[in-house]
Formats: C-alpha cells, sequence, structure tokens
C-alpha cells in the first residue's frame, strides 16, 4: 500500500525546507508540496515519517537536498536579459569600478543564483568588449544551489532561446554553431568559475569582507523568507567594496531590508551602490503611517487643478481650525527617549487637521530628536498639506539625503516638483516611490495625473488603473498621511473620473 502524507506532515516539510533552503511559501503553494513530498517519499521508498525524519536531521542527505532544489528553484534565463540592466553595468558600474580599481588592476564580480550561466557569461562577454588593456585580471563567479544547472553552466553550450537577446554580432563573435545549439568561446569561459552554494547559508570563509566589485542576484531575493533575505543582503554588503555595486531583479527591492546602499537610477532601471559609510537608519514610512487610525475626511475635489493645488484647496477649509488658542495646544514632552520621539500628539492633531499645531509641535522637539526620520517625514507631511510645498521640499531633501529609499520621501518630493513647474522631476520621483514600495497607490495616482495633464492618455490609463486597485486596499492611515486630506472613497472616484476623461478607457 502506497505511503501517503497527511496535512501536518506537509506543514513540516514546508518547515524543513524553509529552514534549509530559506524559500517562502504562500498558502497557494500547499497543493504543490503535497505533490512533491508524495513523490520524494516514493523516490526515496521511504513512510511520511521516515523521510521527515531524515530531512529534519542535523545533516540531512545531502542528494536529498539537492533533489529538492531542483524541484523549488526557478532556472529561467538569458543571455543579456533585462538590456537596460546590462547597459546601466556597461555605462555606469563597470567604467565606475574600472576606474576605482586601475591602481590593482582586479576586477571581482558574483552572479548569485547563477542558474545556467547566462548572466555570468554575459557579464565576461561585456568586460572583455570594455576593457582595451590586456593586463586586468578579471574573475567572475556564479553560485547556485542547482547542481544540473551548474553542469549546463559549465558546459557552455546554448540553445537559441538562450540567445534570444543576444546582438547579432556578439553572436558571431563568441559563439559558434555545433549541432542545433552553440557553444561559447573559451576565452569568455575561462573568464568565470561556478561553484555550488545555498544562499540561505552563511559561510565566513565565502563571504569575505570587501571581496566583490559587483554582485548581480537578479530575481532571486524574492523566492526567500524577509528574515533570509535580509541576512544575504548584509552578507552581500560586507562582501562588496565600498562604492561597489548591487543589481536585483526588477521585482525586488532593498527597501526594508538594508540601508546600506545608495539607490541609483539610470538607462530606465534602478540598482544600488554600497554606501562608503555603514549607517543603519530605520524606515520612517509605514512606522509613522501605522501610528493612527484616519477620520472621514473626503473633502470636495476639482479635478480641474493639478494635484498640488487641489491638495493646497482642501487645506485653506481647514484653516479656522489650525488657529486654536495656545492654552489648548498639547506639547510634547521631553523626557522621553530622543531615539523615540512620542508622535501620537502631533499625529492626533494631523487627524483632526489642525496642521500649524502639529507643526509647532514639531519645532518644539529637542534638536536632535527634530531630525529623526520619522519627524522629518510628518514634518514634510504637514507641510505639504498646508500648502508649503517650499519648505515641504527641503525636508524631504534632508530626508532623503539621510535615507534615500523612504518611497514616502520620493513621492512627496514629487508634489513638490510638481509644485515648483518641474513635472519631469515629478514623474521620476514618482517612479522611484513606485520601485520601492509596489503596493503604495498615491505616486500611482500622481503619475496618472501628470499624464492625463500632458495629454499621454496611454500612459495616464496604465498608472491611474494600476492606482484604482491599490486605492481599495490602501492602507487607512497611510491614506490620511499622503491623501491631501482625501479619504478613500473620494481618492477612487477622482481615479475614475480620470479614467472616464481619458479617451477609450476602460
Amino acid at each position: 500500500m502506497k505511503a501517503t502524507a497527511c496535512i501536518a506532515d506537509v506543514e513540516r516539510f514546508q518547515a524543513f525546507v524553509s529552514r534549509w533552503l530559506g524559500l517562502y511559501f504562500d498558502v497557494g503553494k500547499q497543493e504543490f508540496l503535497s505533490d512533491l513530498l508524495q513523490r520524494r517519499m516514493e523516490a526515496n521508498g521511504s513512510s511520511a515519517e521516515g523521510y521527515l525524519r531524515d530531512l529534519g536531521s542535523p545533516n540531512p542527505p545531502r542528494e536529498e537536498m539537492r533533489a529538492l532544489v531542483q524541484e523549488l528553484t526557478v532556472t529561467e534565463t538569458s543571455f543579456f536579459r533585462n538590456t537596460d540592466q546590462m547597459r546601466a553595468f556597461a555605462e555606469t558600474a563597470l567604467p565606475n569600478r574600472l576606474d576605482a580599481r586601475s591602481a590593482y588592476r582586479r576586477l571581482r564580480m558574483l552572479s548569485a543564483g547563477c542558474a545556467s550561466g547566462e548572466e555570468a557569461y554575459s557579464l565576461a562577454i561585456i568586460v572583455r568588449d570594455a576593457l582595451t588593456a590586456g593586463d586586468w585580471n578579471v574573475s567572475i563567479h556564479g553560485i547556485d544551489a542547482n547542481v544540473a544547472m551548474l553542469r549546463k553552466a559549465a558546459a557552455a553550450r546554448y540553445s537559441t532561446w538562450s540567445l534570444r537577446q543576444t546582438e547579432a554580432a556578439l553572436h558571431s563573435r563568441y559563439f559558434r554553431a555545433e549541432g542545433r545549439d552553440f557553444v561559447l568561446d573559451a576565452r569568455v569561459r575561462d573568464m568565470v568559475t561556478f561553484e555550488e552554494r545555498n544562499l540561505a547559508v552563511p559561510d565566513a570563509t565565502f563571504w569575505q569582507p570587501e571581496s566583490f566589485d559587483i554582485v548581480f542576484c537578479r530575481n532571486v531575493i524574492m523566492y526567500f523568507t524577509p528574515q533570509v533575505a535580509q541576512a544575504i543582503i548584509a552578507r552581500i554588503a560586507a562582501s562588496l567594496t565600498p562604492g561597489g555595486f548591487l543589481f536585483l531583479g526588477h521585482a525586488e527591492t532593498l527597501r526594508g531590508l538594508s540601508q546600506e546602499f545608495h539607490l541609483r537610477h539610470t538607462h530606465g532601471t534602478f540598482y544600488y551602490q554600497r554606501k562608503d559609510g555603514n549607517e543603519r537608519r530605520s524606515d520612517p514610512d509605514m512606522a509613522l503611517a501605522h501610528a493612527f487610525l484616519p477620520g472621514n475626511i473626503v473633502p470636495a475635489i476639482d479635478a480641474e487643478d493639478s494635484w498640488v493645488d487641489t491638495i493646497r484647496r482642501a487645506s485653506e477649509r481647514v484653516q479656522s481650525l489650525t488657529a486654536t488658542p495656545a492654552k489648548e495646544r498639547v506639547m510634547v514632552g521631553t523626557q522621553r527617549d530622543a531615539r523615540k520621539p512620542d508622535l501620537a500628539p502631533a499625529l492626533e492633531l494631523l487627524k483632526r487637521e489642525r496642521f500649524s499645531e502639529a507643526q509647532a509641535m514639531l519645532k518644539a522637539l529637542p534638536s536632535d530628536t527634530a531630525q529623526a526620520p520619522e519627524v522629518l517625514l510628518l514634518s514634510a507631511v504637514l507641510l505639504t498639506h498646508g500648502g508649503d510645498l517650499g519648505n515641504a521640499e527641503k525636508v524631504c531633501e534632508d530626508l532623503l539625503a539621510r535615507d534615500e529609499m523612504s518611497a514616502a520621501a520620493h513621492y512627496l518630493m514629487a508634489l513638490c516638483r510638481e509644485s515648483a513647474g518641474d513635472t519631469g522631476g515629478a514623474a521620476d520621483h514618482d517612479q522611484v516611490a513606485v520601485y520601492l514600495d509596489p503596493d503604495f497607490a498615491m505616486p500611482r495616482l500622481h503619475l496618472g495625473l501628470l499624464a492625463r495633464r500632458s495629454e499621454d492618455r496611454a500612459t495616464a490609463r496604465q498608472e491611474l488603473q494600476q492606482a484604482l486597485v491599490l486605492l481599495q486596499r490602501e492602507d487607512a492611515s497611510r491614506l490620511l498621511l499622503f491623501g491631501g486630506g482625501f479619504g478613500r472613497e473620494a481618492l477612487v472616484a477622482l481615479c475614475r473620473a480620470e479614467l472616464a476623461g481619458c479617451r477609450g478607457a476602460a
């Protein structure tokens, strides 16, 4: 009789896989995990209890772990995948590092989660074409937990599909046909080495301090649990030289994982550069947004105004509320820990639309406390609500100098730039905010409004449709902070009205 696994067995299996491989599984993966467990039990001729006992031992069977890796890892890749990032590497990151390392003539790069090697070899081809002098010592190391993929990488034999994004000149220069496949030139192959390695497992002998100049770790951390992803990024950060570069996948961001990097935005893509210093700062965005719950603030909307003008007009209607006698003001005490300012009174005043009082409360904080990221963010919010976009921009600049991965600060900067007549700069900051926090509705809405007013109806429809979806599930407190005084219903109504105004809008 065939052994079968129960729900409890599947849960144990998931826990063991997450422990050893660091992989995250949502509830929709339970059926897949159940099928996989059943197949592996049958392949090993084991009962659920026996198989899970072996898997949960201090040293689980190596070959079985390899078999699981082959089942669980995503191996889709190709040469020169995501051409915008390859251009950023070739035209920005590589020249920067060649200049920085010119005295040593040595360059070290890592392709983490290299799969079948296309990424690592792509980097090698770009480097080879970029170097005019032959006295450089260049090494590119590829690591992956999937040994089947590593064997393919070492063979350097690829199909037409793997080369689908390769320019014809590079194809003819570095590949020769052999049967139906193409074999990579040995000069490129010799620049790259491959190694079996589990990213989720720390190894101080491998992750040496400042041992790499550039790291590609694309479409990898998105599959790990948050704790494992954070640990991996910390190891990568320590292994990069100051000023070294990190490339992640388009759907991945360091927001909430690390403050060791500067965000870079060129060639239509985002990537990271390690800071020279190692300051760590907290992420003020969601911490501030979750500190309170909103009231029902739904003013009338005039869609003919710019978004900044609309926010300013919404603020004017509550000016009388901000003129409360001084004796009614609640001041923040100074005995609290300066590192953890008590913003609840100021947030309550924001909720009640008493912006100037809340701002005065922040100004009364001790100087060191007043420079905390969450205080600066709240100050920028209050100034924006109050229509003082000039000073709001100065505060945002200060905040971004401290925490450039604050999606909220970039969104507020977008409003400030629109107010100054710089719609291009406004769109740039909105795009950064969207990249840093894809679930943040307001920059999507603002991008849609900017596109609508510039008669770019296709972009307007795309951004407004996405904003409409995000607004309906956006955190309520974040809407109060960044919604310009409008409630969810009013923002959704604005979104739909603007969509209706776009010819052909759905």
